[in-house]
């Protein structure tokens, strides 16, 4: 999935020559910190802050005299979703800015927007168990836990792997597309593997992906 994937249709910049004032509303309206700052022709100046906007004075001015000493954090549109979300956290903004190959703006990302992606990404909405392998990381292969599974009837939808600090422990969080999970387990064990949990109710699935996400985030934010 890449960034032009995930541009939201409707959220605005603001011209350069614009006073605050109408950056502030836009925020309000759409519930966002930051907002992009462009002109007519499509150059992106950089994002301007909320508190950005009241510290400097700028709520009755335009931003044409601020614009050289912007943050100008963006992502190409060919970008994979996995550098919007660094730039997300490395940044520490509500919106991303997309740029075409020419570094001209065309659109920003929401970060609600981005969680709602991630879900489809997860394959959260599709029905099926989630269980969590508990392994070494020396032992991890991808192609045979693959194989136990297809070997029962069913797909792999989505998997998340985390690694531990200061431990050769690799945890996998796997979504498949079946939620009878009794023969896969069985044939786990039977491998000796080690099934930490597993989940088959949706609220239980949910919420444990919302956690994986969370983890995710604070990962890539260390």
């Amino acid at each position: 999935m890449q960034a032009k994937e995930l541009i939201s249709d409707i959220f605005p910049a603001v011209n350069i020559n614009d006073k605050g004032e109408k950056a502030l509303v836009r925020m309000d309206f759409f519930k966002i910190s930051h907002i992009p700052l462009v002109d007519s022709d499509g150059n992106y100046f950089g994002l301007i802050s909320e508190n950005e906007i009241y510290d400097f004075d700028l709520v009755d001015k335009t931003f044409s005299s601020y614009k050289n000493v912007l943050a100008r954090p963006f992502v190409l549109c060919n970008r994979h979703i996995y550098e919007v979300i660094t730039v997300f956290t490395k940044f520490n903004v509500s919106v991303v800015p997309v740029l075409n190959s020419k570094k001209k703006y065309i659109g920003a990302i929401c970060f609600h927007d981005l969680v709602r992606h991630l879900g489809t990404l997860t394959s959260s909405e599709n029905p099926g168990a989630v269980f969590i392998l508990e392994l070494d990381f020396h032992n991890y292969s991808l192609s045979q836990i693959a194989q136990i599974i297809e070997s029962n009837d069913a797909k792999i939808l989505s998997l998340y792997a985390e690694t531990k600090k200061n431990s050769t422990k690799l945890e996998l969080t796997i979504k498949i597309n079946t939620t009878d999970f009794s023969a896969i387990r069985q044939t786990f064990e039977r491998y000796d593997y080690k099934i930490k949990a597993a989940y088959n109710e949706d609220d239980k699935i949910n919420e444990l992906l919302e956690e994986r996400f969370d983890e995710f985030m604070n990962y890539l934010n260390i």
